[in-house]
């Protein structure tokens, strides 16, 4: 990595982008894990797609906290973090009650806390291999400028539907 890319990393970003007007917003994230793909749409219209880290193992849908997987089901944006440990972060609304009552028969916990975020802030940026390989804990990563779009397409509420 050269020093220019190295300074790059690091660069102040200032506050978050603020949200495109309504009628340009997403109204649905769409994943498709295999394929490391992420849209998003509006009307069924593809407005954005990214290519996407999962969770550090990303096979199967989540089923326990700790597990490294990425879920798979219909979720929402339920909150954002502009001052996340990562280059801002959009909540998933995991678990969902049928994720709680599967994990519940497991006797486990479902986890929680699935994000859509950019690269982790601080030196933690230089040794993350993103998008070469799946690094998160069960999140969805994309590049600090993409997430920066993203933040600004998709509002609170949109819907969530992660593929396997």
């Amino acid at each position: 990595m050269s020093l220019r890319e190295i300074v790059a990393l690091f660069r102040r970003r200032g506050p978050p982008p603020g949200l495109v007007p309504p009628d340009a917003q997403a109204d649905l994230v769409e994943v498709f894990k295999s394929e490391r793909r992420l849209e998003l749409r509006r009307d069924g219209r593809i407005l954005k797609v990214y290519r996407v880290a999962l969770g550090f193992a990303p096979l199967r849908h989540k089923e326990r906290e700790g597990d490294g997987r990425t879920p798979e089901g219909q979720y929402s944006i339920d909150a954002r973090n502009p001052r996340s440990a990562f280059h801002l972060s959009l909540r998933v609304s995991y678990p969902e009650a049928p994720d709680r009552a599967h994990a519940a028969g497991l006797g486990v916990s479902p986890g929680g806390d699935i994000y859509i975020h950019g690269l982790p802030n601080g030196l933690r940026k230089l040794w993350t291999l993103h998008p070469r390989r799946d690094w998160t804990t069960g999140c969805l990563a994309v590049t600090d400028d993409e997430m920066r779009e993203v933040w600004s397409l998709v509002p609170t509420g949109a819907r969530v539907v992660i593929h396997p």
